[in-house]
């Protein structure tokens, strides 16, 4: 696909922003890792090889009687005897992830009471409830980023819907629009968070449908104005004049433009997502309990002021996160600034 020689300049100013530039690449590596949660980290194998046959636990269940047990259940790979069963006189092996423990995976082999410091076995050392912190890490990350992102994409698209609207139509439809966002976000969001949060079952579509009451206002008052600038061009009025429909005029025309000014403020909306459910599940309001959180990880470490460990790992795993996702947006925003783009 060819690109337009405004695109190219876009990229070649985006590439100039060496720390936004390596923070992308950066992000997109920790995304793809934690996209791959299932594969690094967790309590089943990755393959199973057991009298010529191959099992991929980690992907299918197997009954214990596969392996010659006793139990049409699911086999405890962990368990001892079914390691045992599997690799006894040479007739199998077992491949392990990189990280043997999911995130809900209890170690009852620990040296001490939980919380325990790190160690060979557990690099980030284990929680309060016996669970490795390296394999919750991962998976807080993959939870993070995905309700950051859905929520981004959702809160984008109506946000910029809303903004259109009221900035191509005008007169009493912008008046009525622009009244009532300016009543809905004047309400207590934290407040009305909090209740919401109590009164429906914590879930992750739950929280961000909770939270996405409030987030898509964050756009309506910059496509608004870029709406309310841009209908008045000459190319708008024409297209107008033509016949065509107000719906294509706004899509192919004047949308476009707003675009510009939209993509460069989503990666700071993408970072106040994450704080948003980040900060609600240190309040023990966000994901059900045992879900892996980094919100959860730092009220544990409020309340287990004898493992650093725990509040180590879940600031430096969110800072990290929210320091990459700022570089990018600061980087986008250099690509999509004209004074830049056009030297």
């Amino acid at each position: 696909m060819k690109l337009s020689p405004i695109t190219k300049r876009r990229l070649k100013q985006f590439r100039a922003n060496k720390r936004g530039f390596w923070s992308f690449w950066t992000f997109m590596i920790l995304l793809v890792l934690s996209l791959s949660a299932t594969f690094i980290a967790n309590d089943k194998p990755l393959i199973v090889q057991y009298k010529g046959a191959y099992y991929y636990p980690v992907l299918f269940s197997y009954a214990e009687t596969e392996f010659g047990g006793d139990f049409e259940t699911e086999a405890e790979y962990r368990d001892e005897f079914v390691q045992e069963l599997i690799t006894e006189e040479g007739q199998g092996w077992i491949v392990w992830p990189l990280i043997p423990y999911s995130y809900d995976t209890i170690n009852y082999n620990l040296k001490g009471p939980a919380p325990t410091p790190p160690d060979s076995e557990n690099w980030l050392g284990t929680d309060d409830q016996g669970r490795d912190v390296t394999a919750r890490v991962i998976y807080g990350f993959q939870i993070s980023v995905i309700f950051g992102l859905l929520l981004t994409i959702a809160s984008s698209i109506i946000g910029i819907a809303a903004g259109a609207i009221q900035g191509y139509y005008g007169g009493k439809v912008d008046l009525v629009m622009q009244r009532t966002l300016e009543i809905w976000s004047s309400m207590p969001s934290l407040y009305i968070l909090i209740i919401f949060s109590a009164m429906f079952t914590p879930g992750f579509w739950t929280l961000l449908l909770i939270l996405l009451l409030f987030s898509w206002m964050s756009l309506v008052d910059l496509v608004r104005a870029e709406f309310l600038r841009a209908r008045n061009f000459d190319y708008v009025r024409a297209a107008h004049a033509l016949g065509i429909s107000d719906p294509v005029i706004m899509w192919r025309h004047v949308l476009p433009n707003a675009m510009v000014a939209t993509i460069t403020y989503m990666p700071f909306i993408l970072t106040a997502s994450i704080t948003s459910l980040t900060a609600l599940d240190y309040l023990g309001l966000g994901m059900p309990p045992g879900s892996p959180s980094l919100g959860e990880l730092l009220k544990q470490g409020k309340v287990n002021l004898h493992a650093p460990w725990l509040v180590f790992c879940a600031f430096f795993s969110l800072a990290t996160l929210l320091t990459l996702l700022t570089f990018i947006g600061e980087a986008v925003r250099d690509a999509f600034d004209p004074r830049k783009t056009s030297l």
